[in-house]
């Protein structure tokens, strides 16, 4: 095993693991690949990189192991045959899950006696290695002080979360929540915007603009949430109901998809029909936060 900082394996070359293994051969690091598909690997490893033949020699390389695939259940499919390779490795796992995968997978990661740590990329395959993109990381504080440079490596910004394993995770879904619904709301808008004659391009300004504020909104929003505040003095339910459905309306009458707007409508209805009518907008998360009826 190679226990050298400057030393890394890679599991996964879907578009984030080719991009993670460039960006650490950028950087003067000895990288390691292991793929399915073992000619992805051909330009890594035509700048350097050592293509291993198995997972299990992959892991048994290097202290630091990689690992980008597309889920756990695909993780413990390349990791199963090669656990009498894992004591000793920490897996920089940068595999999106559920908090409870996560948790789980550190827990079988232990079993094998290696260590977990769970990783959270908020960024694409073009912003690795890039200044301004951030990652999330959670589990032994020990284990990411020491592979530290790696994740630096990959973005320019890294935040430890905490030692459960599945804080990462949490907070990576977290803002995939409002990455996904943000951006489905501005394919929305381009499908309306085209069934009136307009382009993607005629309403970016509005719409970016729109988006720009909302990190002011969020901000507002957050203290009072936190602090138990739904007073109508700003903003009611009931008014922001309408708002909703005029949406929706709009988009009926323009002959395009109201999936979306529907599920917005439906939510604005159900918080005053639960008694928020009066209250704020932000009445809604005391809604969202039970079970859906």
């Amino acid at each position: 095993m190679n226990s050298a900082q400057n030393a890394v394996t890679v599991i996964g070359l879907g578009p984030m693991g080719r991009a993670m293994a460039a960006a650490l051969l950028d950087r003067g690091y000895a990288v390691t690949v292991w793929n399915r598909t073992a000619s992805r690997a051909d330009d890594l490893v035509a700048r350097g990189a050592t293509l291993a033949q198995s997972p299990a020699d992959a892991v048994a390389t290097n202290e630091a192991v990689i690992i980008s695939l597309t889920d756990y259940a695909a993780v413990n499919a390349v990791l199963e045959p090669a656990t009498q390779a894992l004591n000793g490795r920490v897996l920089l796992n940068l595999t999106s899950a559920t908090p409870e995968e996560a948790r789980a997978g550190a827990d079988w990661a232990a079993g094998h006696g290696a260590v977990q740590l769970t990783g959270g990329l908020n960024a694409s395959p073009t912003g690795i290695g890039q200044p301004e993109s951030y990652a999330f990381y959670s589990g032994p504080r020990e284990a990411f002080d020491r592979h530290r440079p790696v994740l630096e490596a990959l973005t320019g910004r890294v935040d430890h979360k905490g030692e459960d394993p599945g804080l990462a995770a949490l907070h990576y879904q977290i803002g995939m929540a409002v990455f996904w619904t943000s951006l489905l709301s501005f394919w929305q808008a381009i499908a309306l915007a085209r069934a009136n004659g307009l382009t993607a391009a005629d309403i970016l300004p509005s719409t970016a603009e729109t988006a720009n504020s909302l990190s002011e909104t969020f901000a507002f929003y957050a203290e009072r949430v936190d602090a138990g505040v739904h007073l109508g003095d700003v903003d009611r339910l009931a008014m922001g109901l309408a708002s909703a459905e005029h949406v929706l309306h709009t988009n009926a009458d323009a002959g395009v998809d109201t999936v979306l707007p529907a599920a917005v409508v439906d939510l604005f209805r159900r918080g005053v029909a639960a008694g928020y009518g009066a209250d704020s907008c932000s009445a809604l998360v005391e809604l969202m936060a039970k079970p859906g009826k």
